[in-house]
């Protein structure tokens, strides 16, 4: 992922020297959802031979995006979540899930106004998870950690242990079409799209687990529709308004004491440090007044024992509201308020499994539990703008974020509450492009 934002940022650069002529210029934020065809071949295949009946084509598509436009020129960046159709085996669960982050790079048919066509091609990297798991979880951690094992799960570039884990190549070609909703006495408009086109893994068993091909999880015709913000030129007199993204690093000050004593029990290796995290930014201000989106990934990882590696990993989403409090000489300061979502999941993966269909016929060799909640934050930034030309179409942003965490309600892995982890403080360090 670091690696596919540095190249954005690059890009937006080096398009710089054309944009500060540019006439048109907009900056949008979407949430999107949809559906994709999919067909799991070889495994299908695998199941009929058992005489068993194949997945369930398709799968489901939620995710976020940022994209810019300079005259006819868009550029753009999305983070896509998929899951799979659950199916039922016995006394098993069978599901697929994958992650992507694309870059985009498009051409609008269209002039700058209300309605817009565009046509784009992306290029990003991904992540696969496929399982087949017990339905029945463990009522506590001592009986998990005793006996782990109740089913396996398959992973490619494990963002459990970090969002840098994101790898291989995934492209995708599509169409765009919107058009803007005025907001009463707002200057932002609400932006209405749809997103057709066709995903794809370029290279042929990229996506290879255990001698099965899962290259169709990260492929098929897709179709998406979403809404979002968005600040279209037309209605600002006088341009007082910016819609930015954020490369994110960050460190929790916190540790899992209670269930690093468990590990150790049940003769684990304890997860050593602190947790830290990669992830995204996009924050808009309109007047002083800011809002915006986070996600990030904290992840810890490492070696359980001979026999099995292990990670705790929790996603955290969130919608943020504030206000700059001071912005001089292009130092900046503010304050955000933040509501949202968060899981946390630890997984104990067996370093050696059988090949499929042997996997198939044998499947215990894994563990997983998780659970999820609402978490709120307050949050102080500081930030430098840097402008990029003299006419200040483009600022890169250098901030730092300092806030606290609280769980709304209760996370439990098990029988063994986890609140104390998920709270505490943190600190992020922040990299971005703001037009």
């Amino acid at each position: 992922m670091r690696i596919f934002f540095t190249i954005l940022i690059n890009v937006l650069l080096v398009s710089l020297a054309s944009a500060q002529g540019s006439r048109h210029q907009r900056s949008t934020l979407h949430l999107i959802q949809g559906n994709a065809g999919a067909n799991l071949r070889e495994f299908n295949q695998l199941l009929e031979d058992k005489g068993i009946s194949p997945l369930r084509r398709g799968y489901s598509t939620f995710g976020i995006g940022y994209q810019n436009r300079f005259n006819d020129f868009v550029l753009g960046f999305e983070l896509y979540h998929n899951n799979g159709p659950q199916s039922t085996f016995r006394d098993y669960t069978i599901d697929y899930r994958t992650s992507r982050a694309y870059l985009n790079v498009g051409y609008a048919f269209t002039e700058e106004g209300r309605f817009h066509l565009i046509h784009y091609m992306s290029i990003g990297v991904g992540y696969l998870n496929f399982e087949m798991l017990e339905e029945n979880r463990p009522e506590s951690m001592a009986g998990f950690l005793a006996d782990p094992e109740m089913g396996f799960i398959l992973r490619q570039n494990n963002i459990h242990k970090g969002s840098q884990k994101f790898g291989g190549l995934l492209t995708e070609i599509g169409f765009q079409v919107g058009y803007d909703i005025d907001l009463p006495v707002m200057e932002e408009s609400i932006e209405v799209i749809a997103k057709f086109g066709y995903s794809f893994s370029p290279f042929e068993n990229a996506w290879n687990r255990k001698g099965i091909a899962f290259d169709n999880a990260q492929s098929g015709p897709f179709l998406r529709l979403g809404a979002g913000i968005s600040l279209p030129d037309y209605n600002y007199f006088y341009r007082d308004a910016s819609l930015g993204v954020h490369l994110l690093y960050g460190l929790h000050f916190t540790r899992p004491s209670q269930l690093n004593e468990s590990l150790s029990t049940y003769g684990y290796q304890q997860f050593q440090g602190r947790p830290s995290n990669w992830g995204l930014k996009i924050l808009g201000e309109n007047r002083g007044t800011l809002y915006g989106l986070d996600i990030y990934n904290l992840a810890y990882g490492g070696q359980a024992n001979a026999e099995r590696s292990h990670t705790l990993n929790s996603v955290r989403v969130y919608g943020n509201f504030g206000q700059k409090l001071y912005d001089h000489k292009n130092v900046e300061m503010g304050v955000l308020g933040g509501f949202g979502y968060g899981n946390l999941r630890y997984t104990t993966l067996k370093d050696m499994k059988p090949d499929f269909p042997l996997l198939f016929e044998e499947p215990n060799h894994d563990g997983y539990l998780r659970t999820w909640g609402f978490l709120a934050k307050p949050e102080l930034y500081l930030a430098y703008a840097m402008p990029l030309s003299k006419r200040k179409s483009f600022d890169l942003i250098y901030s730092a974020h300092f806030g606290y965490e609280l769980p709304v309600g209760r996370f439990r892995l098990a029988d063994m509450g986890m609140n104390k982890y998920v709270a505490g403080p943190y600190v992020q360090f922040g990299f971005g492009i703001r037009p």
